[in-house]
């Protein structure tokens, strides 16, 4: 390991502990200020006089030491993080929760002074406001060292399916991930396809000596489960080298692990497919959906109304496009969009995906696509109840004939209710370009793993792509 990358590893961490040191701090302070000497005060008045902030200060620096332990137990302090402020956000909220019960809980030591329950509120909110500050400066400058190929690790990938294929080029491209692509292991000489444009380390045989010659530090298995005797040889290759293994799990392979025991009158069974969601979780999401689009379709119902005039004086034809499509176990409904093509996209009757460079756009409609503005008439679908705002994206009956037999476990897809964004949607697998096969797997295991936390996670990366993104949906 270079002495650079040493320095970040060491460097990184410290800053954002004595950042959140700082934010914490803060929180208090904002939080006693405004409790005590702002307006604030007329709304709840102030019964046992005006207290001093140094005992807040000092049960902060107290409690601090709380606070921290628990975001190292979040694994909050290791470097290559989570990449999205979203991500980070989310376990922020989780650790402050935590912090702030567990120092509740010590204030029993203190009860000569009457501490404000209503200052503890809001220390929790802004504690999430300024640690969320801290953590996305720093995201951006360990962004900058990898950027910049300062404190990379050498990384190498074994294997030569899709997968590999999809992680080669993606740490090639983006170096903010905190990994140095060196090359690839295969099995044997591997095809001329995968090997275009990539590294070729050798074969199986020759990774422990590739080892220490390229100082490697991950080794990234894609394997498929036929080739599971040769991880185990390199596991046994490697013993006693200093390399972390990393395992991409089969899609495939994992989904249909996730196996469930339950027992009836004494007779056990293995659950293999149960409903995804149960009755509170769908009532939990509807609900959800409900609040989402009412106070979404508010916010935007200005830039809505200019969009409709857009479309109506820029091309012939109705402002709204309706298309049938299928949603929850097969279910039809009438998809609302932006018309962003023109009338005649289909004139011969046949359904066509839509592509980058399709002609059949309008003047306004290429832009609509990119930024995914078409789509916002789709919450009026989520308050119908026909869609949801977070799941796979609904398909046309025409399409799903066609892919149902060709692409493994397409109609699994059907299983919930289909949405606004979606997993798939999220990681870049969008139109005709990705594969289809891929966008599955991504939709299955968003099936499997929902929770309102993973929507509210796939809605701020949804963001994020409406304008960073160079493809659109």
């Amino acid at each position: 390991m270079s002495r650079r990358t040493s320095k970040i590893e060491l460097v990184v961490p410290l800053i954002t502990v004595l950042l959140d040191i700082i934010s914490i701090l803060g929180a208090f302070l904002a939080a006693f200020y405004f409790r005590f000497y702002t307006t604030f005060t007329d709304i709840v008045s102030v019964e046992k006089g005006y207290p001093e902030f140094y005992f807040y200060f000092y049960f902060a620096v107290f409690t601090m030491p709380v606070w921290i332990i628990t975001f190292l137990n979040f694994k909050m302090y290791k470097l290559r993080r989570n990449v999205f402020i979203g991500d980070e956000f989310v376990q922020i909220v989780k650790c402050v929760s935590i912090s702030i019960l567990l120092s509740i809980g010590i204030i029993f030591f203190f009860r000569d002074y009457p501490y404000s329950r209503i200052v503890f509120i809001l220390i929790g909110f802004f504690s999430v406001a300024f640690i969320t500050i801290g953590r996305y400066i720093m995201l951006k400058v360990e962004k900058t060292f990898y950027n910049k190929n300062i404190g990379l690790k050498n990384v190498a990938i074994v294997g030569t399916n899709e997968m590999a294929d999809t992680i080669y080029l993606t740490f090639s491209k983006d170096k903010f991930t905190g990994y140095n692509i060196k090359g690839f292991f295969a099995v044997d000489t591997p095809e001329e396809e995968f090997a275009k444009g990539k590294k070729f380390l050798g074969r199986f045989d020759s990774i422990p000596d590739k080892i220490r010659e390229l100082n490697i530090k991950n080794l990234l298995f894609c394997l498929p489960p036929e080739q599971n005797d040769n991880l185990y040889r390199i596991i046994k290759d490697c013993e006693g080298i200093n390399v972390e293994f990393m395992l991409v799990p089969d899609f495939m392979e994992l989904i249909s692990s996730r196996l469930k025991i339950t027992e009836i009158d004494g007779i056990p069974f293995m659950i293999i497919k149960s409903f995804p969601l149960s009755i509170w979780d769908r009532i939990i999401k509807r609900l959800f959906d409900i609040l989402t689009s009412l106070i979404i379709l508010t916010l935007i119902s200005p830039i809505f109304t200019v969009l409709a005039l857009l479309v109506k004086f820029t091309s012939k034809g109705p402002v709204f496009y309706k298309q049938e499509r299928v949603s929850i176990d097969g279910s039809k409904f009438d998809m609302l969009k932006f018309r962003s093509m023109r009338t005649d996209a289909e004139a011969d009757g046949t359904p066509k995906f839509a592509s980058k460079d399709d002609n059949r756009y309008s003047p306004i409609g290429l832009f609509l696509r990119k930024y995914s503005l078409d789509e916002l008439p789709q919450f009026l679908n989520v308050l119908k109840g026909e869609m949801s705002i977070v799941g796979p994206r609904p398909e046309r009956e025409y399409f799903i004939n066609i892919m149902k037999d060709s692409v493994s476990k397409y109609l699994e897809r059907h299983r919930v209710k289909c949405g606004i964004t979606g997993w798939a949607q999220v990681n870049g697998l969008r139109g005709s370009e990705s594969s289809m096969q891929t966008r599955i797997e991504y939709d299955i295991y968003y099936i499997e793993n929902w929770s309102l936390v993973f929507d509210i996670k796939i809605i701020l990366k949804t963001l994020k792509e409406m304008f960073f993104s160079k493809s659109a949906f």
